[in-house]
């Protein structure tokens, strides 16, 4: 059974260092990847409170929609297309404080005006992104960065 996650205050690193200890207690014993990556999607957007927050996975040639928690989101992306796409042919996390300025931003929302894009990488191989978007520009920075690929690094893919 999961511990009811709580909101936590203060810095945002303060924030991100709180919650990795519960984002590792809800990974901790669970095999299951869409069971992780669906509560660490869910852990983050309640934290934070941000536009979306979700994970596309690699398959074939494309990135597949997995586990997100805000408003319909693209289904596939083709690999270096949009930020994501971008992510994924570079395996480098992409911070875009205006995705207007994006060249080939997909626009799944309008409500979207920053993103920052994590790629989940194992054995060299990019294998899915994380994906953050905000409906303030400029939201996010290397603090974002830093503890996001700490967090992806969690999950067991």
């Amino acid at each position: 059974m999961a511990e009811d996650l709580h909101i936590i205050q203060g810095t945002k690193e303060e924030q991100y260092r709180e919650l990795i200890p519960q984002i590792k207690g809800l990974l901790e014993g669970e095999p299951d990847l869409v069971a992780n990556l669906a509560n660490v999607t869910a852990a983050l957007k309640e934290q934070f409170g941000w536009l979306w927050v979700g994970f596309y996975l690699v398959k074939q040639d494309e990135l597949v929609l997995g586990p997100f928690q805000g408003p319909v989101a693209c289904t596939r992306i083709r690999k270096g297309r949009g930020v994501c796409g971008t992510s994924w042919a570079q395996a480098t996390t992409l911070i875009v404080p205006d995705v207007e300025k994006f060249p080939g931003h997909i626009a799944c929302s309008s409500l979207s005006k920053s993103e920052i894009v994590i790629p989940l990488i194992r054995n060299n191989e990019v294998l899915g992104v994380l994906d953050v978007d905000s409906e303030t520009y400029n939201q996010f920075d290397t603090t974002d960065q830093q503890y996001l690929e700490a967090i992806v690094a969690l999950i067991n893919i």
